[in-house]
Order: structure tokens, then C-alpha cells, then sequence
């Protein structure tokens, strides 16, 4: 069985990740390859990682930016494994059997054909909004689920020939739920699929304000999906749309929209402090969302 290690390269430095996959690769002569896809860095971290040429199977330069949904389906073209497993270029690991545990996986669990390894927050980071919200909302603790609803992107494995029948909706150009999308395309695949704990560690310094310009790319990414009524199966389980729902349904719009203009910039203040509060960031991504639907 041989895995395919995939990992989408923007503007991050990923040397220590190929690094450390190569050290286990040897050091367990698992059959794998590593294959990078750079999405148009900045020059300075093409520099960076060019050392890496040599260094993988495959190190595709990419001349435009063309999101991240298109760049996962394109390791489709260069990738040889019977799994593919997709790596956030923004991860670490810290476990030397980070790629045996996912093929004692697929060999206890018979017939599984994607697995997903959750992740952990680097502790420099944790205070921040962004990763406050993983811990909180995205981050699960028990051993092991068959719940799809907990699959990101940041870590997963799955059978090349499932992904080919079931891959991006490059429709989501942008930032935000192409992985909701993703595991809801492959439930309603009755794809055999577990999540287990073999996480990496995300790196991840985004400023609290970054991270709202970043939620409000995703209120709009939710947004397209909703403009075509074909989209609704899809994203009919996410929170803040399920409550816009009922509120337009309920005919309360204008009057939530009027008690959030009055306490909007009090929730970005909160957001943009030192402790944010979660539940202001509901507010907030319910407030975008119902200004954008007509």
C-alpha cells in the first residue's frame, strides 16, 4: 500500500515538515512519496523551499493563485499512492509514527476510505481568537468517531479512488467551509470514514484581526453556496446558516439586523481584545450573513 503525502504550499516555510515525513518514511521503510504544489507564493518562501527540490517526488510551482479547492484536486495529476494523504503546509509532527498509526488504521479498520487525524494548537498561539475558536468548536477528544461533521482538511487520508469519485467543489475559490462541503459530499457517498487521534500540530499566528477580514470571506464563501438552491443538502447542518433561516423565517430579520447595528462595534472590540468572546463571534458571522441575504 503506498500513500501519497499532498501538501498545498502557500507562503509558509515547509522544509521541517518534509523533513520530519522523509525521517519516518526511512526510518519505517513506508512506501510514500511526497508531492508539494505551491499556489503562487511570495518570492521569498519559493527561496525558502527550493532546497526541497530534490528533496520530493514532485515540486509544482504554480504561476497564479488558484484556491484552495482546485490545488487538493490537482494532486490528482502527479500523485502514484493507493491513499493520498492531505497535509496543511502549516502543521507539524511530533509523533515518529505519525504515518504508521494511519496505516495501522486502514488495516484494523477494514474497508475504511478516509480517515481524518485532528489536530492540536501550538501553545505560542492558543490565546488568540482564531485558535481559541479550533479548541472550542473544531478540536474533538474522544478516541475515535464516525462523524463526518468532524473532518478538516488540515489532516486526513483517503483512498485515491474515492477522491477521484468525490473531490473539491472548486466553486470555493475563497477561504471558508470547502471542508464542510467536502465531508458532506462524502456522506452522502456512504464513504466508509473515521476520524481517530493522530493529530499535528497547527501553527497558526493569524491576528485576531486578520481572522475577521478571514470570517468574512467565509460568510461570503456560504453566501455563493447558498445563491444556488442546489447547494442547500450541503450546507443546510451549518450553524449560522440554520439561524439565519429561522430567523428570516420568522420574520425577525430587520429586527435582529437593528439590534446588531447597535452592538456591532462593541463585538468587533471584544473580538479584536486580548480575551474575544465566542459567542460575539457567532453574532458576528450571523450579522454578516443575514446582511448579505435579500
Amino acid at each position: 500500500m503506498k500513500i501519497s503525502v499532498c501538501i498545498p504550499v502557500y507562503n509558509f516555510d515547509v522544509r521541517e515538515l518534509v523533513y520530519d515525513l522523509k525521517k519516518e518514511i526511512q526510518n519505517n521503510l513506508i512506501d510514500a512519496e511526497i508531492i508539494l504544489i505551491d499556489d503562487a507564493s511570495d518570492e521569498k518562501f519559493k527561496h525558502i523551499n527550493n532546497e526541497l527540490l530534490n528533496q520530493v517526488k514532485e515540486f509544482i510551482l504554480l504561476e497564479k493563485n488558484v484556491g484552495r479547492s482546485k490545488i487538493r484536486n490537482l494532486f490528482l495529476k502527479h500523485t502514484d499512492g493507493d491513499y493520498l494523504l492531505f497535509l496543511d503546509c502549516d502543521v507539524k509532527i511530533d509523533n515518529g509514527n505519525f504515518l504508521k498509526n494511519y496505516l495501522k488504521e486502514i488495516q484494523r479498520n477494514r474497508g475504511v476510505e478516509a480517515v481524518y487525524g485532528n489536530f492540536r494548537i501550538d501553545s505560542a498561539y492558543s490565546k488568540t481568537l482564531r485558535n481559541r475558536y479550533s479548541v472550542e468548536k473544531e478540536i474533538f477528544s474522544v478516541e475515535k468517531s464516525s462523524n463526518f461533521s468532524l473532518l478538516k482538511t488540515v489532516n486526513f487520508i483517503i483512498k485515491k479512488d474515492v477522491f477521484e469519485k468525490f473531490s473539491f467543489n472548486e466553486d470555493l475559490v475563497n477561504y471558508g467551509y470547502e471542508d464542510f462541503v467536502f465531508a458532506k459530499t462524502l456522506e452522502f457517498g456512504n464513504v466508509k470514514f473515521s476520524a481517530i487521534q493522530n493529530p499535528v500540530i497547527h501553527i497558526d499566528d493569524t491576528s485576531n484581526e486578520v481572522f475577521l477580514k478571514k470570517t468574512e470571506i467565509a460568510i461570503h464563501s456560504l453566501y455563493q453556496l447558498y445563491q444556488n438552491s442546489e447547494n442547500e443538502l450541503f450546507i443546510k447542518d451549518i450553524k449560522v446558516f440554520k439561524v439565519a433561516k429561522k430567523i428570516i423565517k420568522a420574520g425577525l430579520k430587520n429586527v435582529f439586523l437593528n439590534f446588531y447595528t447597535l452592538i456591532e462595534t462593541r463585538i468587533k472590540k471584544n473580538l479584536l481584545s486580548e480575551n474575544p468572546n465566542l459567542n460575539y463571534l457567532d453574532l458576528f458571522k450571523l450579522g454578516l450573513l443575514l446582511k448579505k441575504i435579500k
